[in-house]
């Protein structure tokens, strides 16, 4: 008779970093990929100094710590980095490998425009989160290149397992990309787009993804009666008759355009609704923040977006229809607090509370980038 006992779902491992902490790690990485070192082996051991000595500028290392790294060659490895002007003591290789050894990093010294800010915490649960993620199990035993590129992708990967390879991944790294699929790091790789595998979640970066879904998969609540009902027809007509002759126009150009195709309900709707300005949660706020740093000309862009718009449509874009239209495919509630920043900083501006009158702000016009005078006196 068998006595085999079905054995009860693993618990899931809480996150070893912050959306801020994950933001730290990449800066890490991309520090050390910009260092003129062309070999993995040399990239990861510059890593695991700079994260320890990202405070002061000197960081301990044990000989321990160098053979767990299974570099190629150790003793090429600390010349390269010497080259560097980073000051490593021969003890590391030929002294007692539990002995920790200083080494020094000068540009970590510095006191202004130090390449990595980090605090004391900051500093030591990113360190933590490298070491834990280079002794993960799949890539414990992996060759230098292959466990440097967990690192990369695991701090670009989403809390849903999601990521896309960060433009300064190293070219090695990209070689040893097929090992994490072999040793079952990732579960999938097409592209530049890649999953981690739900094993090694608790690594991941938290970078927000556009493959990530809308809302958590939670149980949703009841649903409770809409706080806006939609206008039926001879509302709609009714309100078009008490506004002003600019704004009816405004609102049939929205109706009847022939690119967007709105369903008539939808304009009527999103023309009488009042939606009350909620602050944005903190989440919100810190997916912003990820965002912002990867798209720098979003001002720009934004605002010739709208010119674009309006010369082809009549009329001036959605929220939905800026951010869709210029690929920032990220959950609603960004893309709205997007657009906010956008209004707050005079990129864009628009007529509040009318929708679809989004077009160049004050400090897009000092750009150069406006209305055409004709339009600009109809808006």
């Amino acid at each position: 008779m068998s006595n085999s006992v079905t054995a009860s779902p693993t618990p899931a491992l809480p996150f070893l970093l912050t959306t801020k902490q994950g933001h730290a790690a990449r800066t890490l990485l991309s520090y050390v990929a910009a260092l003129p070192l062309s070999s993995p082996d040399a990239q990861l051991l510059a890593v695991t100094v700079a994260i320890r000595a990202a405070r002061g500028g000197v960081g301990n290392l044990t000989g321990i710590d160098l053979r767990s790294m299974k570099l190629t060659d150790p003793e090429q490895v600390v010349a390269d980095l010497r080259g560097l002007g980073w000051q490593i003591p021969d003890q590391l290789l030929v002294g007692d490998p539990e002995s920790p050894v200083s080494v020094t990093v000068p540009a970590l010294t510095a006191q202004s425009d130090h390449p990595l800010p980090f605090g004391k915490q900051m500093r030591s649960r990113v360190s933590g989160w490298t070491t834990r993620t280079l002794a993960a199990k799949p890539v414990r035993k992996a060759s230098p290149a292959t466990r440097l590129a967990a690192l990369f992708l695991a701090a670009h990967a989403s809390s849903m397992l999601n990521g896309t390879l960060p433009s300064d991944l190293p070219g090695a790294c990209r070689t040893a990309l097929p090992d994490l699929l072999v040793k079952n790091f990732l579960t999938d790789l097409s592209g530049d787009h890649y999953r981690l595998d739900a094993g090694v979640r608790h690594l991941t970066g938290l970078l927000p993804h556009p493959a990530d879904p809308e809302e958590p998969a939670a149980p949703a609540p009841p649903r409770r009666v809409a706080e806006q009902p939609q206008i039926s027809p001879a509302e709609w007509a009714q309100w078009k008759a008490q506004v002003s002759p600019a704004l009816r126009r405004h609102a049939e150009a929205v109706e009847n355009c022939p690119v967007c195709k709105l369903p008539a309900d939808q304009v009527a709707t999103a023309f009488t609704a009042t939606r009350p300005l909620v602050p944005s949660p903190r989440h919100v706020r810190e997916a912003y923040g990820v965002w912002k740093e990867q798209h720098p000309e979003r001002g720009p862009l934004a605002a010739q977006f709208t010119v674009a718009f309006r010369a082809e449509h009549g009329h001036g874009p959605s929220y939905n229809q800026l951010c869709t239209g210029l690929g920032w495919n990220l959950p609603r509630t960004v893309r709205t607090f997007i657009v906010r920043r956008l209004l707050a900083n005079e990129w864009l501006t628009e007529t509040a509370p009318k929708p679809w009158t989004l077009r160049p702000g004050n400090t897009a016009q000092a750009h150069g980038i406006s209305l055409p005078p004709q339009v600009r006196s109809r808006s």
